[in-house]
């Protein structure tokens, strides 16, 4: 499945491994699809990839982490065609 969420990452997190996070603890793979990096704050468009379940914890793990996620719309859709 694929899913895409736009993230708002505080400034505490910008240098933590977020992304190889997602890679090697739920076997995710993240695309980035934007990107805009201060030193204050991180904005991500990202699709993930993987098994839903993989996929649904590695948005979990982002959110308790303390990163902002809204869901992008036709998300679903697009997994469902592709």
């Amino acid at each position: 499945m694929k899913r895409r969420i736009y993230c708002t990452v505080p400034q505490a997190l910008i240098k933590e491994p977020l992304l190889f996070t997602l890679g090697s603890r739920f076997q995710v793979i993240p695309n980035i699809r934007g990107a805009s990096v201060t030193e204050e704050i991180a904005v991500l468009t990202l699709e993930l990839e993987g098994e839903e379940a993989s996929v649904s914890a590695a948005v979990d793990y982002l959110v308790e982490s303390g990163v902002k996620i809204e869901e992008l719309s036709g998300t679903e859709a697009e997994s469902e065609q592709s």
